[in-house]
């Protein structure tokens, strides 16, 4: 069933499988967080993605998409998204976002987070814990009857509340379905009550990517590595939601987003 301009609403067996594929994500990402360490490669964590996706019965999404050579993406430091994972070492003090995406019966699941490697400068701990919170705010403004920009509106509002942050505007969240990415996107930025109606069966992907310096971006040589212009360092977070009358799941979190919604003060449909 389609409404609003090509947007896909699933039935709640649909959603239900969706929730298995964004476990299996959940899990990986959980999994390759305790795998970063300093001298660990990006390929090593790639290898550890891959096998656990497929050992839980899913198929990796990222992997052959658009030609895409990897199972994750893995972007270092200035990187921003779309890092291809190879002989790339990892260093006491770096930053590494993790993007991950794994397909169940035909649906999709997608997530991402950013990991410090060892210890990191304190100022970098900050700029992923904005980037989070301003996720999970996001989310948190996501009600039914609402409308896609009070997610873009909430997590502009929180990040420019925390500092002088860049929100990167050439990457956005997305729908998520059938396919891993559909309409509508979901800016990280915006006045709220614009673009299609937050209804129930409708599932989105929220991630805001944000940097220490500007939000003008460049794509490497090889066709995929987003880097920032002036070599500031961002992080990225995502997570795949769903609306429901009982209140939003967050179908790539482990707890389905109680926690953090309960924290928040918003109702979560996580059973």
């Amino acid at each position: 069933m389609f409404r609003d301009r090509g947007v896909e609403i699933k039935t709640p067996e649909q959603i239900a499988v969706m929730r298995r594929a964004g476990v299996v994500v959940g899990e990986t990402l959980e999994m390759l967080r305790a795998a970063v360490a300093p001298g660990v490669t990006t390929k090593q964590l790639d290898t550890l993605a891959e096998e656990h996706i497929r050992s839980r019965g899913a198929t990796p999404n990222f992997l052959g998409y658009h030609g895409f050579p990897a199972t994750i993406c893995t972007s270092v430091n200035d990187e921003v998204v779309h890092g291809i994972p190879g002989d790339r070492v990892l260093h006491e003090g770096d930053l590494i976002s993790i993007d991950c995406g794994a397909i169940v019966e035909g649906w999709h699941g997608d997530a991402a987070l950013t990991v410090a490697v060892g210890h990191v400068e304190p100022e970098l701990v900050e700029l992923m814990r904005v980037c989070e919170e301003g996720m999970w705010r996001g989310l948190a403004a996501a009600s039914l009857g609402g409308r896609v920009t009070d997610i873009s509106n909430a997590i502009e509002t929180y990040v420019c509340s925390q500092g002088d942050y860049g929100i990167v505007e050439d990457y956005v969240g997305h729908g998520i379905g059938s396919a891993m990415h559909m309409a509508p996107s979901v800016p990280n930025y915006g006045r709220p009550g614009k673009g299609p109606k937050l209804v129930e069966g409708l599932a989105l992907a929220v991630e805001p990517m944000i940097t220490m310096g500007t939000i003008d971006t460049r794509v490497l040589e090889d066709d995929w590595t987003v880097v920032t212009k002036d070599g500031a360092w961002s992080a990225h977070f995502e997570h795949s939601f769903t609306l429901m009358p009982g209140g939003a799941m967050i179908l790539t979190a482990l707890d389905g987003g109680a926690a953090k919604l309960a924290e928040l003060g918003v109702p979560c449909a996580a059973s």
